[in-house]
């Protein structure tokens, strides 16, 4: 299937979509109903199963995803959508939930690198990165436990200088087969 096609296919899904009006059963405000922000991950088995695995439905959580459900720069996008849901659209917990079998668990950088100078990057574009104080390696870096990472990712957004006292920051592993939880920080207690 080309991309033209897929783009061909949600365009006139969505056309219908409009047109019948199945928008409705969706409408919500931009304010979470159950006062949460959610940082996961952006695999593919939980776009469904997170929110039924939850008891979320639309409107009831802020949902930032990303590549292993990190917190990978204090002052990076993430965090920063953290605290806009936090200030702005009422979110009064967070919760980081990775899972288990990630495909940032163990990812080094050199494969990734590699693919990238197959798809046309050049070594001369990674050098530039490198000379220029990226540090590329570790920014392709995923993470060697999962628990560890939920843990620092929990660490680094309690303790950021910008989030406010007594708002509980949660860590949790979910099961990509059947959407169990296993707590790793209860941010009651913490």
């Amino acid at each position: 299937m080309n991309n033209s096609t897929i783009l061909n296919e949600i365009l006139e899904h969505n056309e219908n979509f409009v047109k019948n009006h199945e928008y409705e059963k969706y409408e919500t405000t931009k304010f979470p109903n159950k006062r949460m922000v959610i940082l996961t991950c952006m695999d593919t088995r939980l776009l469904e199963l997170l929110p039924k695995a939850l008891n979320l439905g639309n409107g009831d959580a802020k949902l930032i995803k990303d590549a292993g459900g990190l917190v990978s720069h204090p002052f990076g996008s993430v965090m920063r959508s953290i605290l806009i849901a936090v200030y702005e659209l009422q979110a009064q917990e967070v919760l980081v939930i990775a899972h288990y079998d990630c495909g940032m668990s163990g990812l080094k950088a050199e494969p990734v690198i590699e693919n990238m100078k197959e798809r046309g990057i050049t070594q001369e574009t990674i050098d530039t990165l490198i000379y220029s104080g990226i540090d590329i390696h570790q920014w392709l870096h995923g993470f060697d436990n999962v628990t560890e990472s939920v843990e620092h990712s929990v660490d680094i957004i309690k303790h950021h200088p910008l989030m406010p006292e007594g708002i509980p920051v949660h860590g949790l592993v979910i099961d990509p087969k059947t959407g169990k939880l296993d707590l790793v920080v209860d941010g009651y207690n913490n």
